[in-house]
């Protein structure tokens, strides 16, 4: 029996530690809200006392910095916006919706029109600058089937060599081939 009452101490420690640390938490968290629910914090500090050898004479007033606070300083950030009208706003509005219109239909006529898949075999011209052009090539295509213009679908390419590339223990040269590239099929209109 008596090692049992020494054992039931330390049960009753063990059960009451949570309760004791809940308790405190309790206790802390009403501290906090007596302390803060009262009157603020000054937002600007208190004025110095100055010795009377330095303070501005009475007529004049002393020239403390200006603290607003945060709701100051956002009334200068919106003052300082450019800020527009209605009337702009609502100009601009319908400025970007007539654009969108424009464009939709614009877009709209273009699906509309008759089109055709034109398959060939045309080659691509090389432009001034040494590329292929192909969408020359898929105009030619259309227009050989009786449309304005096309575009390139599909393409291919081979490489063209000269005969001398055949004869035998002669060595290749970089002027003895070339590739050619061909639309295969275009989308007409």
């Amino acid at each position: 029996f008596g090692i049992r009452s020494r054992v039931m101490p330390d049960r009753t420690r063990q059960l009451l530690q949570p309760l004791h640390a809940c308790a405190l938490t309790v206790i802390l968290l009403s501290t906090i809200s007596l302390l803060t629910s009262g009157t603020a914090w000054p937002q600007t500090p208190p004025p110095a006392t100055q010795p009377a050898a330095l303070q501005p004479p009475s007529g004049q007033a002393a020239s403390e910095p200006e603290n607003p606070g945060l709701i100051g300083e956002i009334g200068k950030l919106l003052h300082k916006l450019p800020l527009k009208s209605p009337g702009e706003t609502l100009g601009d509005l319908n400025e970007r919706a007539k654009d969108a219109t424009r464009n939709a239909t614009e877009t709209l006529s273009n699906l509309a029109k008759p089109s055709l898949m034109a398959s060939g075999r045309t080659i691509c011209p090389v432009s001034a600058n040494g590329a292929p052009d192909c969408k020359a090539a898929a105009d030619k295509l259309c227009q050989d089937k009786g449309y304005k213009e096309g575009k390139s679908l599909t393409m291919d390419s081979a490489e063209k060599c000269s005969a001398k590339v055949l004869i035998p223990g002669r060595t290749r040269k970089p002027d003895d081939c070339h590739t050619d590239n061909y639309v295969t099929a275009a989308l007409c209109q």
